[in-house]
């Protein structure tokens, strides 16, 4: 007899068989029935025009999705074309895993991801563009221009009539005074975009008449901004000879021609306000460029007087007025020592001379000692001459040396009108003509000062 299942046994098998062989699937579908209940839960039907399908995605899901979620399958994070949110009408694909409702005995797809179709296999166009155009060297840094500062003729390439073009006009108006600005019509979205937009940046290059170039649109989806992600625009940017701006879509859009282009804009707007900015940011920059040249300055004057203070007391000190100074004190110094030894030594062998006048007045008598004591006094005179005589023969050895250390004082030469003159550039006092060249600045110290001077001619003695 075979085996007969219960409702609940056979559910129960069949879920285990679904869920085990179908553990992460996408489905290709389109939606109907979406119904949205305070829980935050989504439910729809996803149908082709043969089967349908009931699909739950549950809130959780739904946020991951807004904070960028993980494929399960493969680890990839989902940043790219994934929506939290679904429509009546709108073909997607659904990732999940297949789920037996047991109490109904139904199955759903308990969605995890809901990518809009198409959009996966333009951005796999768009990495594959972008991973091509890297390598050809066109988002290279160091070909880049820089956007010139308040420019006077403004080319913009856009749609004459859509909302990209106020916005910018309506920034430029209050920014942009005395500037010109020419707009070169060109469709921004569908087939015939991509060579308009490129024919139009190439003629404001040819006519060279702009400043700058600016390329805008509004915002849309990945679909209405593709035309700024093929290569005719991208190599009509990387060949232009003058600064291109991109302002194309909202802040998130990104797009193939920001990449290229020489600066990129979050929005139209956004465009007018980087190539204008206001007047009080202008006073702004240049306050600060005011104070760091202000602090520049001081900086290098408060360093040049540091080092010429140095430089007059490394002078002062080895000054010949000072080295004179110097050996007169020691020569002081010296003089007071020796006559502090001459007193002590006069004053001992004065001692020593009495003590032995007594002992020779009890040996020999009162007139062998009066010769002997003219004698001593004799003696005593000579020397002191001696003395006097070498005393005056130093002080008239440092006298002229005096002399001579005066005559080299480079003060002196300054008393009587000559200068000394350095270089500003090397520092050193210049001997001859050939440590100069024109241009070159001088610092001429004087009696009671420096000057600044330019070298303009040369003329050297034969």
């Amino acid at each position: 007899m075979p085996h007969i299942f219960e409702v609940t046994e056979l559910t129960g098998a069949v879920k285990d068989v679904l869920e085990s062989q179908f553990p992460f699937i996408w489905v290709r579908g389109q939606v109907s029935g979406v119904t949205r209940p305070p829980s935050g839960h989504l439910y729809f039907t996803l149908k082709d025009d043969r089967a349908q399908l009931s699909v739950v995605w549950f809130r959780n899901s739904r946020r991951e999705i807004e904070a960028g979620g993980v494929d399960p399958a493969t680890g990839e994070v989902l940043e790219h074309g994934f929506v939290p949110d679904v429509d009546d009408g709108m073909q997607v694909l659904v990732a999940g895993r297949l789920n037996v409702y047991e109490p109904r005995g139904t199955y759903q797809l308990v969605a995890e991801f809901v990518q809009e179709e198409g959009v996966g296999q333009l951005y796999l166009q768009f990495e594959a563009m972008k991973a091509k155009l890297q390598a050809k060297g066109y988002f290279a840094e160091d070909r880049k221009m820089r956007l010139p500062t308040a420019p006077k003729r403004v080319a913009v390439i856009t749609a004459p009539t859509g909302a990209a073009i106020q916005d910018f006009l309506r920034i430029a108006d209050g920014r942009g005074a005395g500037c010109e600005i020419r707009i070169h019509p060109s469709l921004v979205q569908g087939d015939r975009a991509p060579a308009q937009i490129a024919a139009a940046l190439d003629d404001v290059c040819e006519q060279g008449w702009a400043d700058v170039a600016v390329l805008i649109r509004g915002g849309g989806s990945i679909e209405d901004l593709w035309a700024f992600n093929t290569e005719p625009v991208a190599d009509a940017i990387h060949r232009a000879t003058l600064p291109v701006l991109s302002g194309v879509g909202h802040e998130v859009d990104v797009t193939i021609a920001d990449y290229v282009a020489d600066a990129r804009a979050a929005t139209p707007s956004h465009a007018a306000q980087m190539l204008w900015p206001e007047r009080r940011e202008l006073m702004q920059r240049l306050d600060g460029l005011e104070l760091a040249l202000l602090r520049a300055g001081q900086g290098l004057v408060s360093g040049r007087e540091r080092a010429l203070r140095a430089e007059e007391r490394a002078l002062a000190w080895l000054s010949p007025v000072r080295q004179v100074d110097r050996w007169r004190e020691r020569f002081d110094v010296a003089a007071r020592d020796l006559t502090r030894a001459w007193n002590a030594f006069y004053e001992g062998r004065a001692t020593a001379l009495d003590e032995a006048g007594r002992g020779l007045l009890a040996a020999y008598g009162p007139q062998t000692m009066e010769r002997e004591v003219a004698g001593l006094d004799g003696l005593a005179g000579r020397l002191a001459m001696a003395m006097e005589g070498r005393l005056r023969g130093i002080d008239r050895d440092l006298a002229v040396a005096s002399a001579t250390l005066m005559a080299l004082d480079p003060e002196k030469p300054l008393e009587r009108g000559y200068g000394l003159v350095r270089s500003a550039r090397t520092g050193r006092y210049l001997r001859s003509v050939d440590e100069v060249a024109p241009g070159d600045a001088l610092e001429i110290r004087v009696r009671d000062g420096h000057l600044g001077a330019d070298v303009t001619r040369i003329n050297k003695d034969d």
